[in-house]
């Protein structure tokens, strides 16, 4: 008998409660796994919430409506009232306006309903980190069903509580985060669960007390359309680059803010910021109060096509991180022919290998000192921009990716089969 470990391409359903790929990094994978899933042969949809993936033409899209309550168009309110008739768009809205987040419960309980009619249609459902109790009896009682976990939400949580100062603020990211109950319960029902680094395998399985046993490491891959090394004439002595978002505490932006106001004392520095702060939030206030917004530049959103435009403009690459669950920045600087200075904050330090120059997180001081001694060897530089092409070129593609998913998806198949 035929199993599912033959070569026969397959019909795959991938779900992500949020497609836009500026929405954040699920965004992009959905949007990149997809396409190279398709490229390898396979027939694949994917089913999303809003806001919605822009997909290749040869991956179908089929919408979840929701009452998308943080559009920008109709924020915290549905755009018609007739809406709340729906008990699960209710649920939604109640939740909203009580400082939660249930689109990733409302989500699943759309996808399962639409799944149960469909079943015939796929060989295998793939989750992207929504965890809900839908998508986990779909996986128990429907079909084949495993997930991605990019990094376990519980480090975010954690951070933000760090952060907040007052008992209201900590209360409201107890009420944010309330959905990580949810998640920890049901990714215990996954036979199957991707990861994208050997440290976020470790990290999840501790704080999801999961045995280690039932993941599976695919590194995500780099767009080389949008991220490659772009020739610009010489490149300038004294600029650094981050792409990291700017007032998400993880991502250590207040670090390099402060090692930057160190390095001006000696030398002339700037920085460019992709992105925008918040008004009057923690690093608008934070350049502000360091005394370099003169040479600390937000570039606000940028389109995918001028990131090698701004890469090719600078002298290093930095990424400040206190966790990544993988670190795409990383592999993209690497990719666009930058030499790179990283902290070990989660899953970078593999990412980075000895392709760059790696850092404690949370150092301001260790940051200054490795950016500096970039900035004064050129030759150092050579060195770190051809090894971050090579690793990039031999760790890090799409087509890669989507070849050992696959395998990964077979064998859930077969497991499910055995099971059943």
């Amino acid at each position: 008998m035929k199993t599912s470990s033959s070569s026969k391409p397959l019909r795959i359903c991938l779900l992500t409660y949020r497609g836009n790929p500026t929405s954040g990094g699920q965004g992009v994978y959905i949007k990149h796994l997809s396409k190279a899933l398709a490229d390898e042969g396979h027939r694949v949809d994917v089913i999303s919430g809003p806001p919605y993936p822009r997909l290749d033409e040869n991956v179908r899209l089929i919408r979840l409506p929701s009452l998308d309550l943080y559009s920008p168009d109709h924020l915290f309110r549905p755009e018609k009232a007739s809406a709340l008739l729906n008990p699960l768009n209710m649920y939604e809205f109640l939740n909203v306006c009580t400082g939660g987040f249930p689109e990733p419960y409302t989500f699943g309980e759309r996808a399962y309903a639409y799944l149960k009619k469909h079943r015939d249609a796929y060989d295998i459902v793939h989750d992207n980190q929504c965890l809900s109790y839908g998508i986990g009896r779909l996986a128990q009682k429907v079909l084949p069903t495993l997930v991605t976990i990019h990094h376990p939400i519980t480090v975010d949580r954690q951070e933000e509580y760090n952060v907040a100062k007052t008992l209201r603020q900590k209360y409201r990211v107890f009420r944010w985060y309330a959905f990580i109950n949810m998640q920890l319960k049901v990714a215990r029902q996954f036979s199957h669960i991707i990861t994208v680094s050997e440290f976020t395998r470790k990290d999840i399985a501790r704080e999801f007390s999961l045995d280690e046993q039932r993941f599976r490491v695919v590194h995500n891959g780099v767009n080389n359309e949008f991220f490659y090394p772009k020739q610009n004439g010489p490149r300038p002595e004294n600029a650094l680059i981050v792409t990291n978002s700017a007032d998400t505490p993880l991502k250590g932006l207040s670090f390099l803010l402060e090692a930057v106001a160190r390095i001006r004392r000696t030398r002339p520095i700037r920085l460019t910021v992709i992105g925008q702060p918040k008004k009057n939030g923690i690093i608008e206030n934070l350049v502000a109060s360091l005394g370099v917004s003169d040479i600390v530049h937000f570039t606000g959103r940028i389109a995918n096509e001028e990131f090698a435009d701004y890469y090719a403009k600078s002298t290093i690459a930095v990424v400040p991180s206190l966790y990544e669950g993988f670190g795409i920045p990383a592999a993209e600087a690497m990719a666009s022919g930058v030499p790179l200075v990283s902290t070990s904050g989660g899953a970078l330090a593999e990412v980075v290998g000895d392709a760059g120059i790696v850092v404690p997180p949370a150092d301001a001081e260790a940051l200054a000192l490795a950016i500096t001694r970039l900035l004064d060897s050129p030759e150092e530089r050579k060195k770190y921009i051809q090894a971050g092409l090579a690793r990039v070129h031999s760790e890090f593609s799409w087509k890669k990716a989507a070849q050992e998913t696959v395998k990964v998806y077979r064998e859930a198949i077969d497991d499910y089969r055995r099971h059943s």
